[in-house]
């Protein structure tokens, strides 16, 4: 029996960690739950679950009376308390954004597993969050799809080096447009995700494929591959989540339906593999599975990342910290979605880039990047 504590339980990812908990309530108990503002959803999971901590970043007017069977915490504090006091062996952080961090950083530092569902603290902090497992002897296990798919092809190396890991991407709804027709689309297009059903942000970064340029900063340090040696695919039928190529020329993919239940359930379950209940693959009504490259004038984040990780230091948190801005501002229809990308890389180009040596450092750069994008939105 794993105990496990969800951070962002009542997002995307922390329902679907949910489910599957309940389809094995053999094998896992909810220790902790928490979330940023959805007061009423998080009510109805700890009356299910039963967590020994419950917390909300936003604090309700008060607590229902048949909830007060476990202990509330309120504000910024209710992260740090669900990672470190509660008695548990697993932290799911799905924490949309840089707020995630702080749970990421609690959590190894009381030495539990991570398992990582939200790209940002890798991201903005890579060297400070694997320096902080490895001081901690922690482990981070990664929930993104194509994460955990590059992880469970490694579980095959048998000594053979990975050469090189290839992300896979759908291209989103706007694989087929112009640039020019990608420039003026409205909100609701960029939320109408072909293939996966995520939340509002992380589906708008799906569209312009800053989440893909997020996940090559995110590879590079959960599997310590120099970024010339990580590639994007788009792969518009998402069967293929990532591959990895072997030093023998071997190439290993990880194959399934687009249902984030299977990587959050591998990395609950690690190193057990338990099913689902989802949908299983029927290769002869497939059809083909195709690949392409990106085309880089459309997604120009992609070359964002590269850039970011060639000048080290904390400009990957200033360009997570300018993309969560400009999406903001996109999904709250200030600013047409040929912006985001835009935004992203002046204020890249502003911000100048210092060591990533300190939490400080990292939550200062991500403040100036906010700062520099509010005066430009002004």
């Amino acid at each position: 029996m794993k105990r496990i504590a969800i951070l962002g339980s009542t997002g995307s990812i922390g329902k679907q960690a949910l489910e599957v908990i309940a389809r094995h309530p053999d094998r896992f108990s909810v220790a902790a739950l928490t979330a940023h503002s959805n007061a009423e959803a998080l009510f109805e999971q700890v009356r299910r679950f039963r967590p020994s901590i419950a917390g909300l970043a936003a604090e309700p007017q008060s607590v229902p009376a048949d909830l007060r069977f476990c202990e509330w915490r309120f504000g910024e504090d209710c992260l740090r308390a669900a990672a470190e006091e509660v008695r548990c062996d697993a932290v799911l952080v799905s924490v949309v954004g840089f707020a995630g961090l702080a749970g990421v950083m609690a959590a190894l530092d009381a030495g539990r597993t991570v398992l990582l569902a939200n790209k940002e603290p890798l991201v903005a902090a890579g060297a400070l969050v694997t320096g902080a497992a490895r001081e901690a002897g922690a482990s981070l296990l990664p929930v993104d799809s194509e994460h955990s798919a590059i992880f469970q092809c490694l579980q095959g190396a048998a000594g053979n080096p990975p050469e090189r890991l290839y992300l896979t991407a759908s291209g989103g709804p706007f694989r087929d447009w112009s640039r020019e027709a990608m420039a003026q689309a409205t909100v609701e297009q960029a939320l109408a995700h072909p293939n996966w059903a995520m939340g509002p942000k992380i589906t708008v970064d799906s569209a312009s494929m800053m989440n893909k340029a997020l996940e090559v900063i995110e590879a590079r340090w959960l599997f310590g591959v120099p970024p010339e040696r990580i590639e994007v695919l788009v792969h518009p039928q998402s069967v293929i989540h990532s591959m990895v190529e072997f030093a023998d020329g071997a190439v290993i993919a990880q194959l399934g339906t687009p249902d984030m239940r299977l990587p959050i359930l591998y990395a609950l379950a690690y190193p057990q593999r338990l099913p689902t209940g989802g949908d299983r693959l029927d290769f002869a009504r497939m059809g083909r599975l195709t690949f392409e490259e990106p085309d880089p004038a459309k997604f120009p984040p992609l070359r964002l990342a590269y850039e970011a990780l060639k000048a080290g230091g904390t400009a990957a948190a200033v360009l997570n910290g300018a993309n969560e801005a400009a999406v903001q501002a996109f999904l709250a229809r200030r600013i047409r979605f040929g912006r985001i990308a835009a935004l992203a890389e002046e204020i890249l180009q502003r911000v100048p880039v210092t060591p990533a040596d300190s939490l400080e450092a990292v939550r200062a750069a991500d403040l100036r990047a906010r700062e520099w994008a509010a005066r430009l939105l002004a």
